[in-house]
């Protein structure tokens, strides 16, 4: 049974302030996935310590790492990573559009993976949204399209999953789940699936959405003094099988 999670890692920065790789290291190493989403990494920036934090954790969790930086500040890098221990294959990497009228804000990008389970392929996309609304709504629309999901080498079964900074009440929402289906609402067991803000979960802003071909069996935010503690999020942990 493969398990899959996103965790937004506030560049391992936690909430008692302390700049903590391992800290976060061994929240994911508890839960013992397959495969794992990570967005807000630091790699080289001064911040917090020159460290390449998407392969630091990678090292740790013995598993392949991809990243990709959404943000450049001359050699300093910030962006999003998917780690598996699986055999797999990088797609795509890219940028995702930002507000027209907006220029400031925060770049935002997306990480394509090909993974192979058991003789089957799946389709891993990892992104991290905005925080404004139409930003979000134009982010979204870019994920639904042709150059990410649509995409003709996109092929079920595929999960997308990530921080979308937006609940299920919102337009983004409603328009990833024109093809894909909220995991939340598959689940059979009825688990907290809260991640925001960690010390309190009472907003569900951090999704996996899957495809044709995914059987979900739980999705769950485990919620303890680790967790609690390590990152602003709550990890969102997904058991599942390929069919």
């Amino acid at each position: 049974m493969p398990r899959i999670l996103t965790y937004n890692v506030h560049r391992c920065v936690g909430n008692d302030r302390r700049l903590d790789v391992d800290r976060v290291a061994s929240v994911i190493a508890a839960l013992n996935p397959d495969i794992v989403a990570l967005q807000e990494l630091d790699v080289g920036r001064a911040r917090t310590g020159g460290v390449d934090q998407a392969h630091r954790i990678a090292e740790q969790l013995e598993m392949k790492c991809h990243f990709h930086a959404a943000l450049r500040v001359e050699e300093e890098l910030y962006g999003d990573a998917i780690l598996t221990a699986y055999p797999e294959r990088l797609i795509q990497v890219g940028p995702l559009p930002g507000h027209p009228r907006i220029a400031q804000l925060e770049p935002r990008g997306a990480v394509w993976v090909e993974v192979f389970i058991d003789g089957r392929t799946v389709q891993i996309v990892n992104t991290h949204l905005g925080l404004v609304p139409r930003e979000q709504q134009i982010q979204a629309q870019a994920l639904a399209s042709l150059s990410w999901m649509e995409h003709p080498r996109c092929q079920d079964p595929s999960i997308l999953l990530g921080d979308f900074n937006a609940t299920a009440t919102s337009v983004v929402y409603r328009t990833l789940t024109q093809r894909l289906k909220p995991a939340r609402r598959l689940s059979p067991r009825s688990s907290p699936t809260s991640t925001f803000p960690s010390q309190l979960p009472v907003l569900r802003i951090d999704h996996l959405f899957v495809s044709e071909g995914i059987r979900v069996l739980d999705v769950f935010a485990p919620f303890d003094p680790l967790t609690r503690v390590a990152s602003d999020h709550l990890p969102l942990v997904m058991d599942f099988e390929v069919v």
